[in-house]
């Protein structure tokens, strides 16, 4: 818009001389002419003249549409699905909307007339003709929304990618045509594989929990099943823990389909790049998509397929509230599309383990010989073992470890996996190592302070006189073990043997089929070439397993299973060695090579407890005053337990007081209605501007 009158001539610059006066009236005199002259109403759209928006406020007291009156030049652009620009918060002033803030949002639906009686603000600008919400992404947005107590623009926020001008200018390719439906391949390995390809191939939408054979045939799998998917007219998505199993899924998608019928969504790509490449799925122009936790919410069409690798790996859960993990909008999208579901890994989470015991999902599991066949064996060191071994004392390298390490070094590289820092283990009893449980709630202990005295992490309970229940001891055990040294310790050991690392601050992808030790923090193994590793040395496994973790279990046995699936199969000489107390279950199941039973037997035992996913958590953190003001204000459902509060470990936010954080418990179908409280009670305090912010996040990862 232009800021110069027609009718006057052009100001030049203050003459010299000239004083502030001057200047100050020159300027006013600049903004007078600059500012715009009143127009009176704009001609509105003929056709359904009203737009319903979606505004970016999220905020719980405005989670809510707004509509907006639509002027006739945006009546072909202002379209459902594409972004706006609209002023919110506007007054009304001689029966016009003046005033408020500009702010993004979508237009969600056209309407012919409003519900509101009052005058409505036109939109200020639609920003692109895109449509980038769609009606089925919208829908799953809305319910991701309900059921972790979050607001739908938060959730958008995670869904939709930022706008590129650049990328919406290129033009996406046109879809090519559907494949021809895939040979079964590594699927033949698994007794109803080839009926589960049949299924998806004739379009059906079978559920299956997928507990894959070890070895590198994982990717080429997931392939084939998207393939199978493709063949039936079908969409397909796999959401993966990271770049790295990405980019194998990936190569193996190419493989089997060839270039063009799937994208690869990552961060590592950059916004733009990846927005190109999300464009080319709304578009229709691609039908398979891969990528990290956002790709859970990937526009794809007429899908038939969800694929979650490894979903008990802590990347699936978002980091940005709402917090929504990609296997439960993985159900919800499933439910809501009607699309089979494939939750893979060498691993089994007590989640999945519960959808297959409620018959919502069938199990797709290899027979035991062919098990034998492509696993490696099993050795353990527990700490009977280690009190006899002078080598452990000296080295923290077990004799029966460095046999096998000097033997398989012969044959291939090594790979010894080690906790990263911060791994802090739970107590348990020194004598039979059950965990110390507080006699209230059942949560875990811990030494809190300089008293001496026991809490519990979950109620705050003081134990003053504790004993385990199942010997009667009152010793307790707790063990940090550090990785800093370990591969200075190991190339005294070795001195002959390159000696490489991976971890946090450099992770590799793969290694060379020479000879070689690699010290890897769980998470971080490269997949080595040549066939797999030749051994693998799992040490310190207590610094796993006492982990002040309600999933301490869980999560070390699926770190140990990913680092021994990474090694060739038993027949070719492979051998893991675990250091851990070989009756603990979790390393039964490790030598068995039987997640599944080690997932149905902790689903039994917290169903008995009540502990999740039978039952549903939410926790609430924020100051003392604050999460007691929000508990105030929430009608709980019926059967709702609060533990709690106890202080947050870690110093305190800058210039705030020490936190505290309240775990709220229900039955597992009182989920939904505790969202909704917790919402609402959010909304309450945000409506009456309370200083203190209470942070909610349904289905914590880490209760305790």
């Amino acid at each position: 818009m232009s800021s110069t009158d027609p009718q006057q001539p052009a100001e030049g610059p203050a003459p010299d001389g000239a004083g502030p006066p001057e200047q100050l009236a020159l300027i006013r005199e600049t903004v007078r002419r600059a500012r715009p002259r009143a127009r009176g109403p704009r001609p509105l759209a003929d056709e359904l003249p009203v737009a319903r928006v979606l505004v970016d406020k999220g905020l719980a007291h405005l989670d809510q549409y707004y509509d907006y009156a639509v002027p006739a030049a945006m009546a072909d652009t202002a379209q459902p699905g594409v972004r706006v620009r609209v002023r919110f918060g506007a007054r009304v002033v001689d029966g016009r909307r003046t005033g408020g803030g500009l702010v993004d949002g979508y237009v969600v639906e056209r309407l012919a007339a409003s519900d509101y009686a009052g005058p409505l603000a036109p939109l200020s600008l639609v920003l692109s003709p895109e449509p980038v919400l769609t009606p089925a992404l919208l829908r799953l947005c809305r319910a991701v929304a309900d059921r972790y107590a979050g607001t739908l623009p938060d959730v958008l926020s995670l869904a939709v990618p930022p706008r590129h001008a650049r990328a919406e200018a290129d033009p996406s390719p046109p879809p090519l045509p559907a494949p021809a439906a895939p040979e079964p391949g590594g699927w033949a390995r698994y007794p109803q594989g080839g009926g589960f390809l049949q299924a998806l191939a004739a379009g059906a939408a079978p559920r299956a929990v997928w507990t894959a054979l070890p070895g590198p045939g994982w990717p080429e799998e997931i392939a084939r099943a998207v393939a199978a998917t493709l063949a039936s007219g079908r969409g397909a998505l796999v959401v993966l823990p990271d770049g790295r199993a990405t980019a194998r899924v990936d190569a193996a998608l190419t493989a089997v389909l060839g270039p063009g019928h799937h994208t690869a969504l990552t961060a590592e790509l950059g916004q733009e790049e990846r927005y190109r490449r999300w464009l080319t799925v709304s578009r229709g122009s691609v039908r398979a998509v891969a990528g990290t936790r956002a790709t859970m919410f990937a526009p794809v069409r007429d899908l038939g397929l969800l694929v979650v690798w490894d979903d008990g790996d802590g990347s699936h859960s978002d980091l940005h509230a709402p917090h929504p993990h990609a296997r439960d909008v993985a159900l919800l999208r499933a439910a809501e599309e009607g699309a089979g579901v494939l939750l893979g890994g060498f691993a089994v989470t007590v989640e999945a383990a519960q959808l297959v015991s409620t018959g919502w999902a069938r199990p797709l599991v290899p027979d035991r010989d062919g098990l034998r066949r492509a696993a490696p064996l099993v050795r353990t060191v527990g700490d009977r073992d280690l009190a006899g071994d002078e080598a452990a004392r000296a080295a923290r390298l077990p004799t029966l470890a460095w046999r096998t390490a000097r033997e398989a070094l012969a044959r291939g590289p090594v790979l010894v996996q080690v906790p990263r820092r911060g791994y802090v283990p739970r107590l348990a009893c020194a004598r039979c190592r059950e965990q110390a449980r507080c006699t209230q709630c059942a949560g875990p202990l811990e030494a809190r302070g300089g008293d001496g005295l026991l809490h519990c992490v979950w109620c705050g309970r003081p134990e003053a006189d504790w004993h385990c229940p199942e010997c009667g001891s009152h010793r307790l055990r707790a063990q940090v073990v550090g990785a800093r040294r370990t591969a200075d310790e190991l190339g005294r050991a070795f001195p002959a043997v390159p000696v490489r690392t991976s971890g946090r601050d450099a992770v590799l992808a793969t290694v060379p089929a020479e000879p070689a030790l690699v010290v890897a923090t769980p998470g971080a193994e490269p997949v080595a070439a040549g066939g797999g590793y030749a051994a693998a040395l799992l040490l310190d496994g207590w610094a796993l397993l006492n982990r002040p973790d309600l999933r301490a279990g869980e999560e070390a046995l699926r770190r140990w299973l990913g680092a021994a699936a990474l090694v060739r199969p038993h027949p070719d000489g492979g051998t893991v060695v675990v250091v851990a107390e070989p009756t603990l279950r979790p390393v039964q199941a490790l030598v068995r090579w039987d997640p599944a039973g080690h997932a149905a037997t902790e689903l039994a035992e917290r169903a008995q407890l009540g502990f999740p996913p039978i039952s549903r958590m939410a926790a609430v953190t924020g100051t003392p005053a604050a999460v007691a003001d929000l508990l105030a204000l929430t009608r709980l459902p019926d059967g709702a337990d609060i533990l709690g509060p106890v202080p947050v470990p870690g110093p305190p936010e800058a210039g705030g007081e020490p936190l505290q954080r309240a775990l709220v418990r229900v039955p597992s179908g009182q989920g939904a209605a505790l969202a909704t409280a917790l919402k609402a009670a959010q909304a309450a305090r945000l409506a009456r501007k309370q200083p203190d912010p209470v942070r909610i996040r349904i289905d914590p990862p880490d209760i305790g």
